[in-house]
């Protein structure tokens, strides 16, 4: 699938955040022009500067919220394959800045389409939104791609606008040219690479790091986890079909794990210090004045039957990638680009196996 990039012009935006510098290194793998709109790094350290990938791509510094400039990039480069992952994407910052936050994830989404609509390049968009975008009623149900959208949370309001923005745009201006544009939600990613704020993971790699306590706001949360290479490789497979047949595919899409690889917070912190193999480290509980989901399940049932795609990856796997990355960054980082991308060509070699074997 991946040789569908080679030489392709891909617009990447949010491209220096944690899932967004993935993606910008798996496609420049696999031989695709990858121009890269986004803000500066999100952290210190981040993925983006630790595997230099500002010397790999077009990197242009620049705010989704800004039309103009956005018109400029587009206008210039004339991508053919667009990935929209720009976003204010922490619940508690939404809270903190909401304004922010609907911006960011409302405006900077009608600024990309509006700009996209003044070329005739463009061929495949991706926008990626969030599993939090669905009306969460905090039931055992998975919710699927044509249940209620909603949001309690700016986070969660402004990815279900954000869905229903995607929808105008693609009824109004886009289908006459055929261009076909999905939205995919994904459920909570992890990886190596990740050091935002009040995320799981870097936070247990920051208390083992920093040899402090790790403070947990939602131990019981049960969320749909999975591997950061899991939604991308889905993304990718959904824009081919997007380009190949954009009147089939121009939808919402769900990419998650299986049911049975669904845990709490407490279970993958449980799972992560076992495979660093840190046994006593102190964690305490503390209340959040924030109102938080407590049970999120996707189906993937649409996903998996129409677009061949379905999870590669076991939780414990996942973890033990996520642990093997971290450590290559603080105690190999002379070995940091072939661990990642080893775990690409691993992820690669899954696909591949299981595709033969169907």
């Amino acid at each position: 699938m991946q040789d569908f990039f080679k030489e392709k012009k891909v617009l990447i935006t949010g491209h220096t955040g944690f899932k967004g510098s993935w993606l910008s290194l798996w496609l420049n793998l696999s031989g695709a022009e990858v121009i890269g709109f986004s803000l500066s790094p999100p952290t210190d350290p981040n993925i983006f500067n630790a595997l230099k990938l500002g010397e790999r791509i077009t990197h242009i510094e620049g705010d989704v919220r800004d039309l103009e400039k956005l018109k400029e990039v587009v206008k210039s480069y004339q991508p053919e394959v667009v990935f929209h992952l720009s976003a204010q994407s922490l619940v508690i910052d939404s809270y903190e800045d909401p304004v922010r936050t609907f911006s960011t994830n409302v405006m900077g989404t009608v600024n990309l389409l509006e700009a996209l609509r003044l070329i005739n390049s463009v061929k495949a968009v991706v926008i990626i939104t969030s599993d939090k975008c669905y009306e969460n009623k905090e039931w055992f149900y998975s919710y699927r791609e044509n249940d209620r959208l909603g949001g309690i949370d700016p986070y969660s309001c402004s990815k279900a606008c954000a869905e229903l923005i995607v929808k105008s745009y693609r009824e109004s201006f886009f289908k006459e040219k055929r261009v076909g544009i999905a939205t995919v939600r994904a459920g909570n990613v992890i990886g190596g690479g990740d050091w935002q704020k009040n995320r799981i993971i870097p936070d247990c790699v920051r208390a083992i790091t920093e040899k402090k306590a790790l403070k947990l706001r939602n131990p019981e949360a049960v969320r749909p986890w999975q591997h950061v290479l899991e939604p991308l490789y889905g993304y990718m497979l959904l824009a081919k079909k997007l380009w190949e047949n954009p009147e089939k595919f121009s939808d919402a899409w769900n990419f998650g794990p299986l049911p049975t690889e669904v845990c709490s917070v407490k279970t993958l912190v449980k799972k992560f210090f076992k495979y660093w193999g840190e046994d006593n480290l102190k964690v305490e509980f503390l209340k959040s004045s924030y109102k938080e989901s407590h049970l999120l399940f996707l189906d993937i049932t649409k996903t998996v039957h129409l677009l061949n795609w379905k999870p590669m990856l076991f939780l414990d796997e996942a973890i033990k990638l996520t642990v093997e990355w971290y450590k290559t960054f603080y105690f190999n980082p002379e070995k940091l680009w072939e661990v990642t991308k080893k775990q690409i060509k691993f992820y690669e070699e899954r696909v591949t196996s299981f595709t033969q074997s169907e």
